[in-house]
């Protein structure tokens, strides 16, 4: 059985595909109430209007510890709204939505969570202290990181779960049976992963180009999720990117302004060959290749371009 055949074992009319995007979206905005809320009031006290600020302004606006543990709250309630409807609306349990496996395999996320952290933590390092020193400062304060990490730790992996599980998880499986196709939902969420991303201060910074790397990063992880035939791998890795980042480096112009380790001073104006391009297109297939031979996946096309085939009803399992 395939990951996205796991949703025929529950209720998976498209109708209800749709009402369970909308309760999910509720869940974020309540989400975003108490962010908004204390960014109104600090903006009011300082004189400022709120809704004259950039994006990369409002994310200064409150002190940064605090911005990031209520930018991440609302994706926790999010991820708590995912779940909620996969059970209630769909009748599926959490492992049918995180893997066709028996049950979930916490070796892969693990494997890919130490190697892809570390491998990013050694590119920030190396490039601090041997290509552009030039472009960072020390930025480690020991309280206030010993309090961004509880922060970033807690909640870090809470937020790309719940992007995780929303993209390669509930729409994957939702346009899977829908379409009966593997392709569409693949691009679609791709497509709407790296649209997710499109008001984050990064893009004003560095140009639209940089949407290229979102919407590959969604492909990527995609493609190893339908390889793979479960989100373990992706919930791994996109835990990883954001954490060792966030705990490691900032920068004024990025979504996450923390009191991490260093500060990147530089202040690109549009994104190069190795922001965008060497990662999509060449980091990125290199760890599907390795990925594939570790864990033998076979089929390629068949599991990316192929027929969704809908579960005989003898196999579906509606929880009580």
């Amino acid at each position: 059985m395939t990951y996205i055949q796991q949703a025929y074992k529950g209720l998976h009319e498209g109708w209800r595909y749709l009402i369970g995007v909308v309760i999910i979206v509720f869940f974020i905005i309540i989400g975003q109430i108490p962010f908004t809320v204390a960014a109104v009031l600090k903006a009011k006290s300082e004189g400022l209007n709120l809704f004259e600020l950039d994006e990369s302004a409002m994310m200064g606006l409150l002190e940064s510890n605090l911005n990031l543990f209520l930018m991440l709250l609302s994706f926790a309630v999010g991820l708590a709204g995912i779940l909620i409807v996969n059970k209630w609306l769909h009748k599926l349990t959490i492992k049918q939505l995180t893997t066709s496996r028996s049950k979930i395999d916490w070796r892969r996320f693990w494997m890919i969570f130490w190697v892809w952290g570390i491998f990013t933590s050694g590119m920030v390092l190396a490039d601090y202290f041997f290509f552009s020193p030039e472009n960072y400062v020390l930025n480690f304060d020991l309280e206030n990181f010993l309090i961004l990490s509880v922060i970033a730790i807690l909640l870090v992996p809470l937020q790309t779960s719940c992007e995780e599980y929303l993209f390669r998880g509930y729409l994957m499986q939702g346009l899977g049976v829908v379409t009966k196709t593997r392709w569409a939902p693949l691009l679609i969420t791709s497509v709407a992963f790296g649209l997710l991303h499109i008001a984050n201060p990064e893009v004003t910074q560095l140009g639209y180009i940089i949407m290229v790397y979102y919407i590959g990063t969604g492909l990527f992880l995609g493609v190893m999720t339908l390889m793979d035939e479960g989100l373990e791998l992706a919930l791994g890795f996109h835990a990883a990117n954001n954490l060792f980042t966030a705990l490691l480096v900032t920068a004024d112009w990025t979504a996450f302004q923390t009191y991490s380790v260093l500060k990147d001073t530089s202040s690109p104006t549009s994104a190069g060959f190795v922001d965008v391009f060497m990662p999509v297109f060449i980091v990125f297939p290199i760890i599907l290749f390795i990925l594939g031979r570790v864990y033998n996946w076979k089929n390629w096309r068949e599991k990316l371009f192929g027929r969704v085939k809908p579960l005989p009803k003898e196999n579906y399992k509606i929880l009580e």
